[in-house]
């Protein structure tokens, strides 16, 4: 038997009002009697306040294609085009146009002498004063006759005036300007041929056949959410009217929303947007459009949007064949890292951006689908900020990133052992990069470095040495399967990915076979920025996106293969969200490198392989301690030539070939700086020549064991 509340007490003369319990208060309940109906429980107080938090949405006073100049250049660029053909087309068929207006003039000569006697008499309304006589209504008839006689005399007069003018007009033409006259036939002519044409088949016809695709609507949509399958959904739609029973209805009018319409609706309780996005097909199949077209979500821009707000956008298009704008920095303009920049677009064509500084990235995918441009793209994107150090390796060794090479400070393509031996080189300089920096952050003042870690302002300061670093590896799994390297080269990427981004280097990691091999967990489990193209399982889906993304519907499995440069963008902002980069082809990049390389002349940072340098071969050896073997401890300073003729002797197999400028590029990264150096040379001169300090290199290798040790 059921407990139930007893209905609270009215209150009577002389009761006191603190007497009566609230709806709220505990209640004893009462038994329940044999034959007597359970009594509602009561929970709903009158008097409880509301919540008093409120939301307004206000309606963009101009236009979006108004307010922005990308999209506004599409709009002019596409009404440009659409006029521009309709021109050509019609002008083309001008003459076969003229030829047929004319033969249908006599005919539109006819329809106009009837419709002109018909206005003329007042035949439209014979029926009302037929109507008068046949109901013997003599008063109503004779005010409808009075009327006709009024009509009549000034229709007759506007009809003699305007003869009388047309015809003098007519002869004045014909004595003063014969051609004029001429014209005026011609163009009455053929007015007369065009209303004389066919009603279904006129003679101008459209030079663009559009396809109309079906209006968005509330029944539209009900009908394919109740087309996936849900027991939930259906039982609501088909008592859709009953909102308190089932939760389910629009929160707001559907409307356009970019190239296609915005439907927003609340589900019914306990259907959240991830049961409708798993049955995208069978959605797209209810609204009758492609599964491009189709991409529903949840509400996370509004402040009272909750987990059962299911936002439907449905494209015009598919997206793979929605026309999007051109990349605002194809033609011009430079990037700063630090801040958002422009990528691509959402399914709406809205400009997409993301922050390449403080994140370590991902991007996966099946070959084929454009992983490999996505990652140009943001090497791109580096190039354009004059300081930032390149370094990037093609794998693949088709080149995909050759327009890169004259901007990269290191720069390698192919999969070769010697590939990755010269990728090795240039990790390790980037790991005593990352310790290097490490040092200074610490010595800096917390009025300068107040997070310890790069800002905008330290990357700017040139003599600290701080500006970002970008290292890119597409086909990432080719360094970490190698059986000599392998270990060291996925260590040092780990190490990027972890410390990298407070340090001021960015790492990007592109790979075709996301598992645990290609893409070592110490890099996939703390890559912030996540990009997926199309994969074909799940496994692969959570290796880049992170684990349980398939099953709350972050799904790039859905992609087709059609999708080219589409993706799953996880990590800028709070929710995942579906992204398709912007196109940059051979041409393209390559003309932005060499606005990237201008930029950089004048910066003052064309280093490296831009210069025709390579990393130092430092395998296994210590060139800071070779160094100062082959500095005698008598000789405070020796000319770099001489040391490297001494190296030569020392390790012929390394540093056989190595000249002066070697010796100081492979001492840059350790602070050690040339400086002009007086010695003899070997004929007994004396000279000025550039050197090192012989207690520069003690230092830079005291500063170096204690930063190991602190490591």
């Amino acid at each position: 038997m059921t407990d139930t509340v007893a209905p609270p007490v009215e209150a009577g003369p002389g009761t006191p009002e603190d007497a009566v319990p609230e709806p709220d208060t505990a209640v004893p309940a009462v038994p329940e009697q044999p034959g007597t109906p359970p009594v509602p429980v009561l929970v709903d107080n009158p008097k409880l306040p509301a919540p008093g938090v409120s939301d307004e949405k206000r309606k963009p006073i101009l236009p979006p294609w108004l307010k922005g100049r990308t999209e506004f250049a599409t709009a002019a660029r596409h009404s440009a085009s659409r006029l521009g053909y309709a021109s050509m087309y019609h002008g083309v068929r001008l003459p076969w146009y003229s030829l047929q207006l004319a033969t249908m003039s006599p005919r539109g000569a006819c329809r106009f002498v009837v419709s002109t006697n018909r206005w003329l008499w007042d035949r439209e309304a014979a029926p009302l004063r037929d109507w008068t006589v046949r109901q013997d209504d003599v008063e109503e008839y004779m005010r409808l006759a009075k009327l006709r006689g009024n009509r009549v005399r000034l229709r007759g007069l506007v009809t003699v005036v305007a003869a009388v003018f047309g015809l003098g007009f007519a002869i004045w033409l014909y004595v003063m300007a014969p051609a004029l006259l001429w014209a005026f036939a011609a163009g009455g002519v053929l007015t007369l041929g065009y209303f004389g044409q066919q009603p279904d088949a006129p003679v101008i016809g459209p030079a663009v056949m559009r396809t109309e695709l079906q209006k968005l609507t509330g029944t539209i949509v009900l009908r394919a959410l109740d087309a996936i399958g849900n027991p939930k959904i259906s039982a609501a739609v088909k008592d859709f009217g009953n909102k308190s029973a089932h939760g389910m209805g629009f929160t707001a009018e559907i409307c356009r929303d970019g190239p296609g319409y915005r439907a927003e609706l609340d589900l019914p309780f306990g259907v959240t947007p991830d049961d409708v996005v798993e049955k995208r097909e069978a959605l797209a199949s209810g609204l009758r459009r492609k599964l491009g077209c189709v991409w529903p979500s949840g509400d996370t821009e509004s402040q009272d949007g909750h987990e059962g707000r299911l936002i439907l956008w449905v494209g015009d298009r598919p997206m793979n064949e929605t026309t999007k704008p051109a990349w605002p920095l194809l033609k011009d303009g430079q990037v700063d890292l630090f801040k958002p920049v422009v990528f691509g677009n959402d399914y709406r064509m809205s400009p997409m951006t993301v922050t390449l500084m403080f994140a370590a990235i991902v991007i996966g995918s099946i070959p084929r689908m454009g992983k490999t441009f996505l990652l140009r793209l943001f090497l791109l994107i580096a190039a354009l900020d004059p300081r930032a150090e390149l370094y990037a390796f093609d794998f693949k060794g088709t080149g995909d990133l050759g327009a890169l090479e004259p901007v990269c400070h290191r720069y390698r393509a192919g999969d070769e052992p010697e590939d990755v031996l010269y990728v090795l080189h240039a990790l390790r300089e980037i790991k005593e990069e990352l310790r290097r920096r490490a040092k200074v952050i610490r010595s800096l003042p917390r009025s300068i470095c107040p997070e310890s870690k790069v800002t905008p302002h330290l990357a700017s300061i040139k003599k600290n040495g701080l500006h970002p670093i970008v290292v890119g590896l597409d086909e990432c799994q080719v360094p970490f399967e190698d059986e000599k390297y392998g270990a060291e080269l996925e260590s040092i990427c780990t190490d990027i990915t972890k410390r990298g981004p407070a340090l001021g280097i960015v790492g990007l990691f592109a790979t075709q076979r996301p598992d645990a091999k290609s893409l070592p967990p110490g890099i996939s489990a703390n890559a912030v920025l996540r990009f997926c193209l199309k994969v074909m399982n799940h496994q692969a889906n959570d290796m880049v996106l992170g684990t349980g993304a398939y099953k709350s519907g972050i799904k790039a499995t859905m992609f087709s293969r059609s999708d080219r440069g589409i993706c799953w963008m996880s990590g800028e902002g709070d929710d995942p969200r579906i992204v398709s980069s912007a196109f940059v082809d051979a041409p393209g990049a390559e003309q932005i490198v060499a606005r990237a390389r201008k930029m950089r002349e004048e910066y003052g940072n064309v280093t490296g392989h831009a210069l025709g340098e390579g990393p130092a071969e430092t395998a296994g050896l210590d060139i800071l301690g070779d160094v100062l073997k082959s500095m005698g401890v008598d000789e405070k300073a020796v000319w770099c030539e001489r040391i490297a003729s001494r190296l030569a002797e020392l390790r012929p197999d390394v540093y056989g070939e190595w000249k002066g400028e070697n010796v100081t590029g492979a001492l840059k990264p350790w602070g050690v700086k040339p400086g002009q150096v007086w010695g003899q040379t070997d004929e007994g001169e004396g000279a000025n020549r550039r050197g090192i300090q012989r207690a520069d290199i003690a230092a830079a290798i005291t500063r170096r064991d204690a930063d190991r040790v602190a490591a």
